[in-house]
């Protein structure tokens, strides 16, 4: 039978590899009747996501010739499958120098021309629009891809700023690019077309910068084309999101995922705001112009008490004078930050001075702002108001001072990482790791500089999506130096060796400076170089998910969805979602103890023992059994016991608490944190 026309155009994507089914246009009606279909298992709409938007390899300890890049071969022979808003051809992150050839197992295809792809871009796909290749228009697609594997150029730099080699974190690794965004968001269904797509051409990791909030999983096509990847064996790394740092903000949520939060590097481009009694706030700006006046006068843009002006929305400032003046303006209001900046200038203004809201506290951010400006924290904007109300003539300039490294306050959490407790299962701790995503430099498919003829073109932006590609190109390497790794067990490595200290020897601190709790951190900032020899692993296979999903009280047809295989939760016994062998814990706990096992597999010395290290969450008594594990051989597993109790005559009266379990041998410490949330 040959379809007419009218069926040909409704029908939108078919899947094989992620799912069994279709995507296609039809009424609300049409999907009831649909779903009465014995052979149809679930019917959904489609639902819109949102994407998550030099220095970083080394803030990360990999370097050339030592550690993970040498024993990974710089992520030789593996494939990174980004999901995006497409790639741009031809630019020198993308070149093929002293790439080899994709292995054997590649099946993907280029839908660019024949000299556009290469040894490094060995795929390029668009599922958006079929008829067009995966041409970057956004920018956002080949930050990223450039982020996880692209090759060294030399003399990168944004604006003169952060100069250096810019590097991708598995710089050897193959790139694929599946472009399932365009200007009016990412849909499902492109996600999912290009998920069912990539596990059939054979990549090795999924780098997805993209989500759409919590959700059941069943009906979450990230979360189901991810479990289909796992399958297969194939890395699946999302950003957490960009909603912080309000609680349960997550996106991207099942275990079966990396969910990757966002924090600084100690890399800063400096912009001082200094006023007319001589005080001198710190903040950032990409743009540093080198003749910017000594002196200027300074105004609140609220001073009318109109709040629209005083967040520099378009037309707000047209009827104010600010013209040569420097204008303090406040962050928010659902304004991007450099059309503030737009704003001031348009109206006239000499300068902004852009004021953190409260919400956002010390996390400030370095803009390729249209004029001279800096964004500096929100306890420095009170202080500039307070100035500013102080005196009949108040005056200020910002001093331009460039990139400095060396910040000791880094790695922080920053403001808008989105933070757990995880809302679909809160029995699993989200996000599981953090890491470089504020001010990063990639590649980019135009120059910023509109005097430029270069085509070594760069953007330095910020966004979980920065920090995603980070841990995609670290799994990468993982894989080239673990080829028999699981998903799991690489998740595993990264979670365990994290680390929860900064530069500076302190707690790693948030947006208000002061520590960072479990629900930001996760189990801390990655530490590829210790990831690569973690000595114990906490593995799951893809069948070990499906009592967990029972025990979430998942039907045997929503779970059926997810694992494309027939569930049937009855004869199953299901396990609390703290059971699943996952590398951390997160109980909610009231007035009866709990138990739960953990399985470890040794992937260290042959022969080695190790022993366990509390940090009891407050309030919580935490028993574990046995006191020792030993190893004879290599890949040999044991199973420990965790009792989680409430401390009796305790007078702990916070809604949660966060510890750690560490096993330590001679060589290693595995350590695994625990948040505990009292109910």
């Amino acid at each position: 039978m040959t379809p007419n026309s009218d069926q040909t155009n409704r029908m939108v994507h078919s899947y094989k590899n992620s799912i069994t089914g279709f995507a296609a246009k039809m009424t609300a009606d049409e999907a009831k009747e649909l779903l009465k279909l014995d052979a149809v298992v679930s019917v959904k709409q489609e639902k819109i996501f949102s994407l998550h938007t030099t220095h970083s390899p080394s803030f990360l300890n990999l370097n050339p010739g030592v550690g993970l890049w040498k024993d990974s071969t710089l992520g030789k022979g593996v494939i990174i499958g980004v999901l995006d808003t497409g790639i741009t051809p031809g630019h020198p992150s993308f070149d093929d120098e002293g790439m080899s050839f994709p292995p054997a197992k590649w099946k993907g295809k280029c839908t660019f021309n024949a000299t556009s792809c290469n040894n490094k871009l060995i795929g390029a796909r668009n599922f958006v629009t079929s008829t067009l290749p995966p041409t970057d228009e956004d920018g956002h697609g080949t930050h990223t891809s450039s982020t996880a594997a692209g090759n060294f150029v030399k003399n990168a730099n944004v604006l003169g700023q952060a100069l250096g080699t810019a590097i991708g974190v598995a710089p050897h690794a193959h790139l694929a690019m599946y472009q399932v965004c365009s200007d009016v968001g990412c849909p499902e269904s492109s996600i999912l077309a290009a998920m069912d797509a990539a596990i059939e051409d054979g990549v090795d990791v999924l780098s997805l910068s993209l989500g759409g909030g919590s959700t059941p999983f069943y009906a979450d096509s990230i979360a189901v084309g991810a479990f289909s990847a796992i399958q297969k064996g194939i890395f699946v790394s999302c950003s957490a999101g960009n909603s912080g740092p309000i609680n349960t903000s997550l996106s991207n949520e099942a275990p079966w995922i990396l969910t990757v939060g966002a924090s600084t590097i100690d890399r800063t481009v400096k912009a001082t705001a200094k006023l007319g009694n001589g005080a001198e706030h710190n903040g950032e700006s990409l743009f540093q112009p080198k003749d910017f006046g000594s002196a200027y006068p300074l105004v609140y843009a609220g001073a009318n008490g109109n709040q629209t002006s005083a967040l520099c929305a378009e037309g707000s400032l047209r009827n104010l004078d600010v013209k040569g003046k420097v204008v303090l303006c406040e962050r928010g209001g659902g304004i991007a930050r450099i059309a503030k900046g737009q704003e001031v200038k348009d109206a006239g203004g000499a300068a902004m001075i852009m004021m953190n809201d409260e919400l956002n506290g010390y996390s400030t951010l370095a803009d390729a702002h249209v004029l001279p400006a800096t964004h500096i924290p929100y306890a420095d904007g009170l202080k500039i108001k307070s100035y500013i109300n102080s005196t009949s003539n108040p005056m200020a300039t910002i001093l331009f001072k460039g990139t400095i490294i060396g910040n000791s306050e880094a790695p922080a959490v920053t403001s808008f990482s989105s933070r757990g407790p995880s809302f679909e299962s809160p029995g699993i701790l989200k996000p599981d790791i953090i890491g470089p995503g504020v001010s990063i430099l990639a590649a980019w498919p135009f120059s910023l500089d509109n005097s430029s003829t270069t085509d070594v073109t760069f953007n330095i932006i910020s966004g979980t999506s920065m920090s995603c590609p980070h841990l995609s190109g670290i799994a990468a390497l993982l894989k080239s130096s673990h080829p028999d790794w699981s998903p799991a067990a690489i998740k595993s490595a990264i979670m365990t060796t994290a680390y929860q200290i900064n530069l500076g020897s302190k707690p790693i601190v948030d947006e208000t400076l002061l520590p960072a709790d479990i629900f930001a951190t996760g189990a801390g900032h990655v530490n590829p170089p210790k990831a690569d020899d973690p000595g114990l692993i906490y593995d799951i296979k893809p069948d070990n998910y499906i009592p967990y999903l029972c025990g979430l009280g998942y039907k045997d047809s929503e779970i059926e969805t997810i694992t494309q295989e027939k569930a049937k939760c009855l004869q199953i016994k299901s396990i609390p979602q703290a059971q699943l062998n996952y590398p951390s814990f997160s109980i909610i706990l009231g007035s009866s103890a709990q138990n739960y096992s953990r399985t470890v597999t040794n992937v260290g010395p042959a022969d080695s023992s190790y022993t366990y290290k509390v940090d009891a969450p407050e309030g919580v008594d935490v028993t574990v059994y046995p006191s020792e594990i030993k190893f004879s051989v290599a890949v040999q597993m044991a199973t420990y016991t965790v009792g989680f109790h409430r401390s009796s005559g305790g007078s702990f009266t916070k809604p949660f608490a966060q510890g750690s379990l560490t096993w330590v041998s001679s060589d290693h410490s595995v350590r695994s944190p625990i948040a505990v949330v009292f109910k």
